[in-house]
């Protein structure tokens, strides 16, 4: 990453769309809330809220955030329990822990990373899952499973051979 200075001196401002904006929460930092980011962000710390940016947000190594991210792009080398909504790319790198639903135009995955949840990838993702700016979940509660023993105990999921041995033994 280059520390260039945004500020161009010849006096046109050509140089500094080059540079990204990008806004760090550190380490040391706990926010409770709604952000809003007309450029990016780096999360370093804990949120637990709603997330949108117009860029990229990163989820760094070791912040946590019990939130729903909306951005172009989403790169989680952190902890993130709730919606995950990237317009262009959402990318988990072998330090994720993501609980809830992905929704991304790209979704890459490195190998370590731990995902539970329900994905929508591809180009479509976004009009097949009815989500957009305006109508993304604003739910940012942790993404609990349901139990699953619940509807294995109401079917019998016994296959059908053994259950004719079964009653020809009985």
């Amino acid at each position: 990453m280059s520390n260039q200075n945004p500020i161009n001196t010849q006096g046109n401002t050509q140089g500094a769309a080059s540079t990204p904006e990008l806004t760090v929460i550190g380490a040391d930092t706990r926010i409770k809330g709604e952000m809003f980011f007309e450029k990016s962000a780096r999360i370093l710390g804990h949120f637990e809220g709603k997330i949108t940016a117009q860029g990229e947000v990163q989820i760094g190594n070791g912040a946590n955030c019990n939130a729903a991210v909306e951005a172009e792009q989403i790169i989680v080398d952190g902890s993130v329990q709730g919606p995950l909504f990237a317009r262009d790319r959402l990318t988990l790198t072998k330090n994720a822990q993501v609980q809830g639903d992905l929704t991304a135009g790209t979704l890459v995955v490195s190998e370590g990373a731990s995902f539970v949840g329900h994905c929508n990838v591809g180009p479509r993702a976004q009009e097949m899952t009815g989500q957009s700016n305006q109508s993304q979940q604003t739910n940012t509660a942790p993404v609990t499973a349901e139990p699953k023993s619940n509807i294995t105990t109401q079917l019998d999921l016994t296959p059908p051979w053994a259950q004719e041995s079964n009653s020809s033994v009985a």
